[in-house]
């Protein structure tokens, strides 16, 4: 992205204004979670799987509202939470959905459940998802890169679709890094990756001992020292920003062209 918002019709300002602005809340949008999304909810609560913090729900909705991406993946498809909230808002007459929306989740109940919410929606020409792990995925659409580099990434066939130009970041905290790592190297220039801030790590780990299996404890200091390093590197060349909010701190990294 260059100097303004460029490719999403922003106005014309220092990047770190152009990332507050996308990552501010929506006041003239209604916050309360949509019905379908309420009752996936409830679900999860009863199901015991850990709900993304509803702040940052609203908050993503909030900065998809203001792109219009082409091809868009959510990472970590769960039981259609996050997506039904996505669904709400692309299914509005009022708003443009993406070309292509991919949601990756290896959990095969859980396709099914998300494919019935794609049906719901009526978002069949535009959606799908993937019932494969983020670390399939990625090999395989770098793979198809690497061995088609003198096509545009558009023909490429690939399981993504491509450029790819919005990833959604919706994994437990220890996959979360990783995931996002791989994703800003797959990430066309003028993408936008949006994840939740990893934890930062408290209390004494332990020493971290050769030829020893580290602990949940140690796995979750390398992870966080990883994301350091991510932030580091982006920062060096790209665009990041950070929008605190009660439920965690949701980043936005942008690769720029």
């Amino acid at each position: 992205m260059d100097d303004g918002g460029g490719d999403w019709g922003l106005p014309q300002m220092s990047d770190s204004d152009v990332m507050s602005l996308l990552l501010s809340e929506d006041a003239d949008r209604d916050q309360s979670e949509p019905e379908i999304a309420s009752s996936i909810g409830e679900q999860m609560l009863h199901m015991d799987i850990p709900l993304l913090p509803r702040s940052v729900r609203a908050r993503i909705r909030d900065v998809c509202s203001r792109i219009n991406p082409s091809n868009a993946i959510l990472i970590g498809g769960g039981i259609g939470h996050l997506s039904a909230w996505l669904f709400d808002l692309w299914s509005d007459h009022h708003e443009n959905p993406p070309e292509n929306f991919r949601i990756i989740e290896p959990g095969t109940r859980f396709c099914v459940i998300i494919d019935r919410l794609i049906r719901r929606y009526e978002a069949n020409e535009w959606a799908q998802v993937i019932s494969m792990n983020w670390q399939e995925v990625f090999a395989e659409a770098q793979s198809s890169r690497a061995s088609n580099v003198s096509i545009p990434e558009s023909a490429l066939d690939s399981v993504l679709p491509m450029p790819l130009d919005l990833v959604l970041i919706d994994l437990p905290e220890e996959g979360r890094v990783a995931a996002a790592e791989a994703a800003f190297d797959l990430v066309a220039p003028g993408g936008l990756i949006l994840l939740l801030e990893p934890t930062v790590p408290t209390g004494d780990v332990g020493d971290f001992s050769e030829g020893m299996e580290k602990t949940a404890a140690q796995m979750k200091v390398e992870s966080f020292n990883s994301w350091i390093e991510l932030i580091k590197r982006v920062n060096e060349g790209h665009s990041v920003g950070f929008t605190d909010l009660s439920g965690g701190t949701l980043v936005a990294l942008l690769k720029k062209h």
